[in-house]
Formats: C-alpha cells, structure tokens, sequence
C-alpha cells in the first residue's frame, strides 16, 4: 500500500493510502476480519452506519456495499484508529489518533513509517485463502 496523502486535523492524523490493486468486497472483508482481533471493542461500520457483529467470522458475511469501515484502539499501534476500504476502488482512508509522540507533528515520511507495514499487512490478508 502507498501512502498518498496525510494531514493533521483537531487531534487526528487523517491520511489516504492506494491499495496496489483495485478489491473486490470478499477481499474487503478478508482485511477487516484479519485485524480485527487485534482492536479493543472494535466497531464495524457498513456505508458510514455501525452494525452489530458478534465475532469476526460475522464479517464475512456482511452484504456487499460501498465501504466497510472498522475502528477501535489498535492493540498494534496502540493508538485510536479508523479504516475505511471502498468497494471496487484502490482508495482506502485512515485516521490515527494523535494520542502518542509516534503520531505527533507528523510529516509525510514519518507517518508513511510509523503505518506502511501495518497498512502493507492488512492488505497481503486480503489476498489470503
């Protein structure tokens, strides 16, 4: 995943990262389901509205849409995070709390450092079987 864009704004670093290839929604949902054990009360939201889940497998079959967003404090980066994938499109959004001095007056290469290989993870899940 490439960054392309990062910015600070009232407390969050809001960024936008190009998937290397344009998913599909089943990819989607592989990625979510793949962190989402890794979040504290995680929150799932389909086209911006939050859904009930009961466990991750429950994300599999979420109907298909135009976003699928997860939130919750990351236990990986240890910070409050937002990940919204876009069905059919390389455009994926993320917010990262600035709760931490790895997240604080941030520039393009050291957020690009602190996020690329979580954001590179989430995107080989996608692929998995």
């Amino acid at each position: 995943m490439e960054l392309i864009a990062a910015k600070e704004e009232n407390g969050w670093v809001l960024s936008r990262w190009d998937l290397t290839y344009k998913v599909g929604w089943e990819h989607i949902q592989k990625g979510v389901s793949a962190v989402y054990d890794f979040y504290s009360d995680p929150e799932i939201l389909v086209a911006s509205s939050p859904i009930k889940i009961n466990s991750k497998e429950d994300i599999m079959n979420i109907p298909e849409t135009m976003n699928l967003t997860i939130r919750g404090m990351s236990d990986i980066i240890k910070a409050p995070i937002m990940i919204t994938f876009y069905n059919q499109m390389q455009a994926v959004d993320v917010s990262v709390a600035q709760v931490s001095d790895e997240f604080k007056n941030i520039n393009y290469e050291k957020f690009n450092h602190s996020l690329c290989q979580y954001m590179d993870s989430i995107e080989i899940a996608m692929y998995r079987k």
